[in-house]
């Protein structure tokens, strides 16, 4: 895939998300069509590459003929009772020893992030990354939430840092979310 961004590479996109939703649910559906709305526009889909959203995102981008990324982390080896494996939709797995290399590399990868509903995993990875974009330790890159799950937080910090706040975008459709990357992507450094 060409990149769009002039530097020869994929523009990615990194979504973060739930590892619980199965097929049939909305959560799961709802990351299902903008894995798929994505890698129509163009671009790679990233995120933690097991099941839940990160499987529904990059099946979407499989079945939109995209390419994907799945970041794991060899402690969850066997988390959960079980051995956890990349999700058969994940193209290219980049496997880390622990949790915050695993956040760093997929905050690395992305050109934008969008934030799904999820738990105290997701939680993290918006806040990381929002803290980066916030204090300049990363170039500028959009973050979107899908949703109105996390907008309670985000409307909390408005009240306290409205500047931070401005650079989170709402969007609640595949669309707007393809939308909001487009119009607040800014060129990589």
């Amino acid at each position: 895939m060409a990149s769009g961004n002039g530097g020869g590479r994929d523009r990615v996109v990194t979504i973060f998300g739930s590892y619980s939703p199965r097929p049939g649910e909305a959560l799961y559906e709802l990351a299902y069509r903008i894995g798929h709305a994505l890698a129509t526009a163009g671009y790679t889909v990233c995120n933690g590459g097991y099941d839940g959203t990160m499987e529904a995102a990059c099946r979407g981008a499989k079945d939109a003929g995209g390419r994907t990324i799945g970041v794991t982390c060899a402690i969850f080896s066997d988390y959960r009772g079980k051995p956890l494996k990349a999700n058969p939709y994940v193209d290219r797995e980049i496997v880390h020893e622990d949790v915050f290399a695993r956040i760093q590399e997929m905050m690395r990868l992305g050109d934008a992030f969008v934030v799904l509903e999820g738990g105290t995993g997701t939680l993290t990875e918006l806040a990381i990354v929002w803290e980066f974009v916030c204090k300049g330790l990363i170039a500028p890159r959009p973050i979107v939430i899908v949703g109105d799950f996390w907008r309670p937080l985000v409307d909390r910090v408005a009240q306290v840092r409205p500047k931070h706040a401005a650079l989170v975008t709402v969007a609640h459709r595949p669309e707007e979310v393809v939308a909001a990357v487009e119009s607040n992507g800014r060129p990589r450094k």
